[in-house]
C-alpha cells in the first residue's frame, strides 16, 4: 500500500499564542510564523510538522498522510475513488500552503479530514528546538501516532486496514476496545479507540532521551490540571510516557522508547497485560474503567510483567557491577 508515515496535523484554533508557549516550552518544537493565518512548528528538519490554522474553526483538523511519489499518490486516489470514497485533489496553492509537491484530501467514515501528499520540502536552516531537548525521533516513522475516539471500531477498522493499507500490531479488548496499526517500523501510526464518541483521543510525539520526557514532566508539574494521565509505561509498543491537555482540548502523548515492528511481518496479539505496564492514571475514563485499568496494572506488577528498554545505539551505557544473583537468575 500506498501510505508510508503520518507526515503532518493541522488544527484549527484561535488560541495561538497559548499554542505557541505549549509547543515551544513544554514540548520543545520551534515556532515559524505563517504571517496572518496562523503559525507552524518544526520538530526536525521538514518546514512544518505542526501547524495551527487560525483560518480554521475552531475543533477542524486535517491529518497528513505521505505517499513516496505522484505514482503513489495517483494509485491511492484511483482505489478510494473506486472504493466509493470521494476525493479532491487539491489546487497548488493549498500545496504551497503545505509545503508539499502534490496532494489530495478525503475523509473516513467518521468524518475525520486526511490529506494525502508526496514531495515535503526541507528547510535550509537546521532545527532549532524550543526548550533544550535531544530531539525528536521522525524521520521515515513519521512525526508521531494519532488515535482517534470512535463509537463503533467495526465502522472504521476495514477503511484503515482494508482500504488504506495499515497493518495490525496489536489490540486490546478490555477495559475498553482498542486497534493499533502500522504502516512504517513505528508500532502504530493509528489507533482506534471504542469509547462511544467521535474525536481525536491524541497526538503521540516521540524524544530521543528519557530526560527530555522526564524533564518535560517537571514542568508539566507546574500546572499539574493540565496533566490528563500520569507518567507511566505502555506494555505494547513499550513507550513511557505522560498525557497533557493541549490549548484546543484533545491530549499530546509525549514519549521515548517506542519498539518497532516488521511491516509485512508482523502477527497480531491481544494485549491483557495493561492498557499500561505500570503508571497512566487515566483522569478521563469513568470510574468503572479506570478501577479496572488500575487493577490490571497491580495484576502486572503482581505476575513480574517486565518489557525490554528499547534504546538507540550510542544512547546508553552498559552497567559494571552485575551480582552473581543476577547473573544466575539470568543464565
Amino acid at each position: 500500500m500506498e501510505i508510508q508515515a503520518l507526515g503532518y496535523m493541522g488544527v484549527g484554533a484561535s488560541n495561538i499564542d497559548e499554542w505557541s508557549d505549549f509547543a515551544t516550552r513544554w514540548l520543545g518544537m520551534q515556532m515559524v510564523e505563517r504571517g496572518n493565518t496562523g503559525r507552524a512548528f518544526r520538530m526536525d528538519d521538514r518546514k512544518q510538522r505542526l501547524v495551527i490554522d487560525r483560518t480554521l474553526a475552531d475543533g477542524e483538523r486535517y491529518f497528513g498522510w505521505e505517499v513516496a511519489d505522484a505514482a503513489a499518490l495517483q494509485s491511492l486516489a484511483a482505489r478510494l475513488e473506486q472504493a466509493g470514497v470521494p476525493v479532491r485533489r487539491e489546487p497548488a496553492a493549498l500545496a504551497d500552503q503545505r509545503f508539499v509537491r502534490e496532494l489530495i484530501s478525503f475523509a473516513d467514515p467518521a468524518g475525520n479530514r486526511l490529506e494525502a501528499f508526496h514531495g515535503a520540502d526541507i528547510a535550509s536552516d537546521a532545527f532549532k528546538p524550543g526548550r533544550s531537548i535531544s530531539g525528536f525521533r521522525t524521520g521515515p516513522l513519521g512525526m508521531g501516532h494519532a488515535v482517534f475516539h470512535v463509537k463503533n471500531i467495526d465502522d472504521l477498522f476495514g477503511f484503515y486496514h482494508d482500504l488504506l493499507g495499515f497493518g495490525v500490531s496489536d489490540y486490546i479488548t478490555t477495559p475498553f476496545r482498542a486497534y493499533f496499526m502500522h504502516v512504517n517500523p513505528r508500532h502504530h501510526s493509528v489507533a482506534l479507540i471504542e469509547t462511544g464518541k467521535q474525536d481525536l483521543h491524541h497526538l503521540m510525539v516521540e524524544l530521543y532521551s528519557m530526560d527530555d520526557v522526564g524533564q518535560g514532566y517537571d514542568i508539566a508539574l507546574g500546572e499539574p490540571e493540565k496533566i490528563m494521565t500520569t507518567l507511566g509505561r505502555h506494555p505494547n509498543d513499550t513507550v513511557m510516557s505522560y498525557y497533557l491537555k493541549s490549548p484546543s482540548g484533545f491530549m499530546l502523548e509525549y514519549g521515548w522508547g517506542g519498539r518497532t515492528v516488521t511491516p509485512g511481518d508482523w502477527t497480531p496479539s491481544e494485549i491483557t497485560v495493561g492498557p499500561s505496564l505500570w503508571g497512566h492514571d487515566r483522569a478521563w475514563l469513568p470510574d468503572e474503567q479506570r478501577e479496572k485499568a488500575r487493577a490490571m496494572r497491580l495484576k502486572a506488577a503482581e505476575d513480574g510483567q517486565r518489557e525490554p528498554v528499547q534504546v538507540i545505539k550510542g544512547n546508553f551505557a552498559v552497567m559494571d557491577g552485575v551480582c552473581p544473583w543476577w547473573d544466575g537468575v539470568k543464565e
